[in-house]
């Protein structure tokens, strides 16, 4: 049955009808504080809000942090049983051994430690909402149990032959392919279509493009109000650092970063360098949350722009050993380096978009690399620091386990 043939037969014309979906979205939003303008995401929340009126199986998937919880809420929220009982139930948290008890509950002596009969989440949400969580999660046996619940509303107590009915809406969601686990024999085909009459995808963060400042100006406003700090602002560089990183923790990660910004630089002006320091050094994709959902095309234009910020932070890291060794040798002429020529290029020469190679180090008036001037650096603070390397390490302002890196890897003897 459609969505439109439920509509009464003086329905709403197209514009109406797209101009209610709207309002609806957004009281949705409103009602959940859902923060953002992304298309993806709005197409998502117009979705659950359709759909919540007819009583169907819903599969919410996304990856891990992206805020899939909101989504069974709204279904909850804008159906008919919203005045009846809603429970959550995350899968993954619950041991196998125990799982069926949860669920459908347990006569007394079914096991060791059943001093009395329980009800399950199934017979305690009659007439509601259950949402299940990580349904991956679930075991076979599980899965074979849940099904006949969405055919026939039957279940079994653990231990008990008696037949008990249940009248649940059911909506599952998780961060895993679900048909690939089909493949993989870890979950039932039959329950996979069962559930899924109803797929709503939640974009990841990277996908939500300017979401990402709008969540992290509310997450520091949010931290500010809260704790009684002073308000943090964000330059433009910090922004634009922000919006490259590819966030492999989704919202769940930004709310974590931006808050130890919030602590730690409370009252200042959020800087690149800040953000980069708070940042995570991994890469997106040893991240145990990798996308497992068929994502955006690979984009080169994101590899540079990581590129050059790396590149720029060596700038930074390069500059403030250079000021140093400059106090304690104020007569010693340094080779120039490329650092000179970084510091001289306008903001368009610095764009990633309109140059890929700013610097020649091949140039007659920057006879040494980049890594022999950092080798030469660290070989001068070495030998003002007699070859004592915790104190050569102190002088340039790094790590000791530092130091003995870039001496490993320049080959400084």
């Amino acid at each position: 049955m459609g969505f439109f043939s439920l509509m009464p037969s003086n329905s709403l014309t197209t514009t109406e009808n797209n101009q209610q979906i709207n309002a609806e979205t957004q009281r949705a939003r409103q009602r959940f504080g859902i923060i953002g303008n992304s298309p993806r995401l709005l197409s998502a929340i117009s979705r659950a809000v359709t759909v919540a009126p007819i009583d169907l199986s819903v599969l919410v998937t996304g990856e891990s942090g992206s805020g899939k919880e909101f989504f069974p809420k709204i279904i909850h929220f804008f159906g008919a049983r919203k005045h009846k009982k809603y429970i959550a139930v995350n899968c993954g948290a619950i041991p196998e051994g125990t799982i069926d008890s949860e669920l459908f509950g347990h006569e007394k002596g079914a096991f060791t430690g059943a001093v009395a009969s329980r009800k399950g989440y199934f017979e305690e949400a009659d007439g509601g909402t259950i949402f299940l969580d990580e349904v991956a999660e679930l075991p076979l046996t599980t899965q074979a149990r849940l099904l006949r619940v969405l055919e026939t509303g039957e279940f079994l107590k653990v231990g008990s032959s008696t037949v008990q009915k249940t009248d649940i809406r059911i909506v599952a969601a998780t961060n895993v392919d679900l048909l690939k686990a089909v493949e993989q024999g870890k979950f039932r085909e039959d329950l996979y279509y069962r559930l899924s009459t109803i797929l709503i995808n939640v974009p990841p963060l990277r996908d939500r493009g300017d979401d990402i400042l709008l969540l992290a100006r509310k997450f520091a406003a949010d931290f500010s109000e809260k704790y009684m700090t002073a308000p943090v602002t964000f330059s433009d560089e910090a922004k634009r650092a922000l919006l490259i990183y590819p966030w492999p923790g989704n919202v769940r990660q930004l709310k974590n970063v931006v808050e130890q910004l919030a602590l730690f630089e409370a009252g200042n002006n959020i800087s690149r360098t800040m953000v980069m320091e708070t940042l995570p050094s991994r890469s997106s994709n040893s991240s145990p949350n990798a996308n497992p959902i068929p994502s955006q095309t690979h984009s080169y234009e994101g590899e540079r722009e990581f590129l050059w910020q790396s590149i720029f932070s060596l700038k930074a890291e390069l500059a403030q050993i250079k000021d140093m060794l400059s106090q304690q040798m104020p007569n010693r002429e340094h080779p120039r380096s490329p650092l000179a020529l970084l510091d001289n290029l306008s903001p368009e020469e610095e764009s990633p978009r309109n140059s890929i190679l700013p610097i020649a180090t091949t140039s007659p008036k920057s006879p040494l690399s980049l890594e022999e001037s950092e080798k030469e650096t660290i070989a001068q603070a070495l030998h003002l620091a007699h070859g004592n390397k915790k104190l050569a390490a102190e002088n340039l302002n790094i790590s000791l386990r530092t130091l003995y890196r870039k001496i490993r890897d320049l080959g400084i003897e």
